[in-house]
C-alpha cells in the first residue's frame, strides 16, 4: 500500500483562530428577527427615540460613539444611512437634530461577528502584487470562510508570505472588518437559459425576453423587457411566472467594490442576495490563465466558485476579480454545477473550460464548459473505494499543474464523519484519466485536531506549490486554520499508479 514516508508532511505550529472581535455593521429591524413572524416594532422604537429629551439623546449618542467608533470605519455614515431607511416613517425627517438622527440610526444598527462561531476552509493563491517581496518568496492571498450567528457564512481574506521552504507567515491581523458597495454587473443570456431549463421556465415567454437582449445585457435592459412581458398578461398567461423566475436569476448577478483605502485583510464579502442569504460557503480560488482571451484582454484573472445557501437550497456561484478589491458574482448553472464543490482548472484544456465536479454528491468527476458559466455534463473519474472515503468524495480545491499531471487534493469522509485529505494525479491532456492516487490520506485529524465547531474535520479549498513544496492551508474542526507542507516530488512519487 503506497503512502508518504513518516515525517514528510510537516504541520506548521502557528494557527489562525476565529476572532469574535471581527465585526461588521448591519441594519437591524427590531421584531423582524425571523422567528416570531410578527410585524416589525420599528414604529414603536422610532416613537421612543423621538420622545427622549435632548440631554438624554446627547448622553446616549456620546456613549455609543465612545464604545463603537474604534471598531468600525465611518460609523457615523452608517448611522446616517440607517436613519435614512426610516425617513418614510417620519413626518419631518429634516427637523431632527444631527445627534438625534444619528442615535435613531444607531438604534437600527447591530454588529455581526463574522467569525463569532467558526473560521475554516481556506484557499491559497499568489497575490497579484509581488512588489517588495524577498527573492525566493511569494506574497499570497488566502480566502477564509467565517461563520457567525445563525451559521451564516461570509468570505474573508488574509495575506502573508511563503518563503523558499514553504513556511507561510501571515501579515498582522486587520483592525477592522469592512464590507463593500454592491454595484450592477452584466448578465449573461446563457445563464438564464440554463437555469430556466432546470426550473422548467423555458419557452416562448422566456424567448420573448431573452431573444431581444443579446449575449450580455444590463439589469435595466432586462427589467425594461420584463415590463413589456408584464403588460401582455392577457395573451401570455404564464408570463408572470416566467418574469418572476427571470428576476430571481437576475438578482444572483452583482458586483462588489471596496474602498481603495481599505486593506485586503479587512475586506469581507457578505451575503447580499436571497439565494445566499444564509451563507457564501467554501470559496475555491484559482489564478486562471487564458491564452484564448483575445487581444486587449488580461489573460490572467482570479476566479472562485462558492456555494450560495438560502436556508433551504444551495446554488453554485462564480466570483471574478483582478485585484481583490472589485468582485463580480454570477450564477453557475447546468447539471454538472449542481451540488457543492465545483473547482475550476487553472487554464483551458483542449480549448474548453474544465472543472472538478461532485454533482452526484459523492464522487469526483470532470465537467467541461464552453463559456465558463453553463456546465452540462460530468464524467466520473473517482469513486469511493477505501474505508476513509466510504461516505463520500470531493475535492479540496482547484487542480495544480505539474510536469507529471494535474495534482488534485481530494477529501474523503469516513467513519464517524471524519474528513481526510487525499491526492490524485490526472492526465494533463485528458483529465478524466487517473494516473495515480494516494492509498492513505495525506492529512487526517491529529489528536489535537479532533475537537472544534465541527469535530473530526481537516479540509482545504485550495493549495499551491512554491519552492518545491506543496503548501496546504487547511481548516481544523471549523475552528482554526493550520498550514501543512510536503515536498512535491515526494508526494508525486508516493502516488500509486492506476492500472487501466
Amino acid at each position: 500500500m503506497s503512502g508518504l514516508a513518516p515525517g514528510l508532511v510537516h504541520r506548521q505550529p502557528d494557527r489562525l483562530r476565529a476572532d469574535p472581535s471581527r465585526v461588521v455593521t448591519q441594519l437591524f429591524v427590531p421584531g423582524d428577527e425571523g422567528y416570531d413572524h410578527q410585524e416589525s416594532r420599528s414604529s414603536a422604537v422610532l416613537r421612543r427615540v423621538l420622545a427622549l429629551g435632548d440631554d438624554e439623546v446627547q448622553r446616549a449618542f456620546d456613549d455609543v460613539v465612545a464604545r463603537f467608533d474604534g471598531r468600525h470605519h465611518r460609523l457615523l455614515e452608517t448611522f446616517g444611512r440607517h436613519a435614512d431607511e426610516l425617513s418614510d416613517r417620519l413626518e419631518s425627517p429634516h427637523g431632527l437634530s444631527d445627534n438625534r438622527r444619528l442615535l435613531l440610526g444607531a438604534a437600527f444598527t447591530s454588529e455581526y461577528a463574522i467569525e463569532g462561531a467558526a473560521l475554516c476552509n481556506p484557499s491559497l493563491v499568489v497575490h497579484p502584487d509581488q512588489g517588495g517581496v524577498a527573492a525566493g518568496s511569494r506574497r499570497v492571498v488566502m480566502s477564509v470562510r467565517g461563520i457567525g450567528d445563525g451559521h451564516r457564512s461570509s468570505i474573508g481574506f488574509r495575506s502573508g508570505v511563503v518563503d523558499g521552504n514553504g513556511l507561510l507567515t501571515f501579515d498582522p491581523g486587520p483592525k477592522f472588518a469592512t464590507v463593500g458597495r454592491r454595484e450592477e454587473a452584466p448578465r449573461h443570456a446563457t445563464v438564464f437559459r440554463g437555469e430556466l431549463r432546470r426550473l422548467r421556465g423555458l419557452g416562448g415567454d422566456a424567448d420573448y425576453v431573452l431573444n431581444a437582449l443579446g449575449a450580455q445585457f444590463s439589469g435595466s435592459e432586462l427589467e425594461q423587457r420584463l415590463t413589456e412581458l408584464d403588460r401582455q398578461q392577457a395573451t401570455r398567461p404564464q408570463g408572470r411566472r416566467v418574469a418572476s423566475l427571470i428576476r430571481k436569476i437576475a438578482e444572483r448577478t452583482y458586483a462588489v467594490e471596496f474602498d481603495e483605502a481599505s486593506a485586503l485583510n479587512e475586506r469581507v464579502l457578505m451575503p447580499s442576495t436571497a439565494a445566499e442569504s444564509h451563507g457564501m460557503e467554501d470559496a475555491r480560488f484559482v489564478r486562471f490563465s487564458d491564452e484564448d482571451a483575445g487581444p486587449g484582454v488580461d489573460p490572467s484573472t482570479y476566479y472562485a466558485t462558492y456555494t450560495a445557501y438560502n436556508g433551504n437550497e444551495i446554488a453554485q456561484q462564480l466570483l471574478e476579480t483582478a485585484d481583490f478589491r472589485c468582485f463580480r458574482s454570477s450564477p453557475l448553472v447546468g447539471p454538472a454545477a449542481a451540488n457543492k464543490g465545483l473547482a475550476l482548472f487553472p487554464r483551458r484544456v483542449g480549448g474548453r473550460f474544465v472543472a472538478l465536479s461532485r454533482s452526484d454528491r459523492e464522487t469526483n468527476a470532470i465537467a467541461t464548459s464552453d463559456d465558463l458559466r453553463h456546465w452540462t455534463n460530468a464524467r466520473t473519474c473517482q469513486v469511493p473505494t477505501r474505508a476513509w472515503e466510504v461516505l463520500q468524495l470531493g475535492n479540496c480545491g482547484s487542480p495544480i499543474e505539474t510536469d507529471d499531471g494535474w495534482l488534485v487534493l481530494t477529501h474523503g469522509v469516513g467513519p464517524m464523519r471524519t474528513y481526510n485529505i487525499g491526492a490524485l494525479l490526472l492526465d494533463l491532456d485528458d483529465p478524466t484519466r487517473v494516473l495515480g492516487q494516494l492509498q492513505e490520506p495525506l492529512l487526517s485529524p491529529a489528536a489535537d485536531e479532533q475537537d472544534g465547531y465541527v469535530p473530526n474535520v481537516v479540509y482545504s479549498c485550495g493549495a499551491m506549490v512554491h519552492g518545491g513544496n506543496l503548501v496546504v492551508p487547511y481548516g481544523i474542526g471549523d475552528s482554526a486554520i493550520g498550514v501543512a507542507t510536503v515536498p512535491l516530488a515526494a508526494l508525486l512519487a508516493a502516488l500509486e499508479p492506476t492500472t487501466t
